[in-house]
C-alpha cells in the first residue's frame, strides 16, 4: 500500500461521515457483484488505474503478472478479466466474501485508506469431489473520489489463514 500523507480536510464532520459511508457501499458492492458474477459491473467500483495485489494465496504458476511482476494486476479492465477468469470461467466457482468492521481514514477531501478484516469461502466440483477454500485476512485499500463517486484505487490482501482441500487450485489456469 502506498503511504499518503494526511492532508487537511475541509469537509465538515457530516460530510466526512457521508464519505466514509459511500466508501463502505463501494466496498460492499464490489463483493456482491463478485459473488454474483456480475462482471459487467465489477470494474465500475474501481478507478481506471486501480492496482490489485490480492493474488498471493495462489500458487506462483497461477498468479497474474503485470510487466513481469507476479501477483499484481494494474487497470480496471485487466482486474475484471483476471478476477472473472478465476471465479467465472468454465468451472463454476461459488464464492462468499465478507468484509467486517472497517478502519477507514480520510487522507484528504478526495482520498482515503481502509483496512477491512475479511473472510472468504470458495467451492467448486472436481468430478465427484467438492473442493473448498476458506480464508481469513485483511484487505488494505485506497480510495479516490472521481467526479462524485468514491472508487477503489488500490487493494492488497494479506491472509492470516487459508484452509483448502488438496486439489483446490487444480481447476485454475494461469491468470
Amino acid at each position: 500500500m502506498t503511504e499518503t500523507p494526511t492532508a487537511q480536510l475541509t469537509l465538515s464532520p457530516v460530510e466526512q461521515l457521508l464519505a466514509i459511508e459511500e466508501i463502505k457501499k463501494v466496498f460492499a458492492g464490489r463483493l456482491r457483484v463478485m459473488d454474483t458474477k456480475q462482471w459487467d459491473l465489477y470494474g465500475s467500483f474501481h478507478t481506471e488505474d486501480v492496482v490489485s495485489e490480492t493474488w498471493g494465496g495462489l500458487p506462483g504458476d497461477k498468479q497474474p503478472q503485470t510487466n513481469g511482476t507476479g501477483g499484481r494486476v494494474v487497470g480496471r479492465e485487466a482486474l475484471t478479466k483476471a478476477i472473472s477468469g478465476m471465479l467465472g470461467g468454465p468451472t463454476p466457482v461459488t464464492t462468499a466474501h465478507h468484509g467486517h468492521t472497517p478502519e477507514i481514514t480520510l487522507t484528504s477531501d478526495t482520498t482515503a485508506t481502509g483496512i477491512w478484516p475479511m473472510e472468504d469461502e470458495l467451492w467448486w466440483t472436481n468430478g465427484d469431489v467438492e473442493e473448498h477454500l476458506h480464508g481469513y485476512g485483511h484487505y488494505h485499500e485506497e480510495y479516490r473520489k472521481v467526479g462524485d463517486r468514491w472508487l477503489i484505487s488500490y487493494r492488497a490482501l494479506t491472509r492470516l489463514r487459508e484452509v483448502h482441500t488438496p486439489n483446490f487450485f487444480s481447476y485454475m489456469k494461469a491468470l
